[in-house]
């Protein structure tokens, strides 16, 4: 199992600065080409306490940005007109990327497609929750409503 340095934030692996051990398959495939990870080195420990300094100065400016964020995303619901056929179901599916322009073009915040977490895959219209997570310990559940467009 070869370690990695994560340079992005994986769901279920880690945050930048992290070194973790992966599969090999799963880092020479996935990770390395995606730019979410480099591979380990001794020279790279360098590049680890560079990568958590950057995240400790963003952390202290992004804490109140973020919890302010969370309360614009649960106070309202987010809206995506879509279209269907017939019996409301959609002419494929809402992605998370779907739901992050609708964010943002709502003027609630930018939020990072990778960061939006829905419970199932949305395929018809109706009443919709999804996980944005802002930060590590800031987690915001937003309603999300699909209904056709006209």
């Amino acid at each position: 199992m070869p370690k990695i340095i994560l340079t992005q934030e994986v769901t279920g692996l880690g945050s930048p600065g992290d070194v973790v051990d992966v599969k090999g398959g799963y880092a020479r495939n996935y990770l390395l080409p995606s730019g979410f990870a480099v591979a380990w080195t001794r020279g790279g420990e360098k590049q680890i306490e560079t990568l958590r300094a950057a995240r400790r100065a963003r952390e202290a400016a992004s804490i109140e940005e973020s919890q302010h964020i969370k309360m614009k995303l649960e106070a309202q619901p987010v809206r995506l007109s879509v279209r269907t056929g017939q019996a409301g179901r959609l002419f494929g599916s809402v992605s998370p990327a779907d739901v992050a322009d609708t964010i943002q073009s709502s003027g609630l915040g930018s939020v990072d497609r990778r960061a939006i977490e829905l419970s199932s895959p949305i395929r018809s219209t109706g009443s919709y929750e999804a996980t944005v997570r802002l930060r590590d310990d800031v987690t915001a559940t937003v309603a999300i409503e699909v209904v056709a467009a006209k």
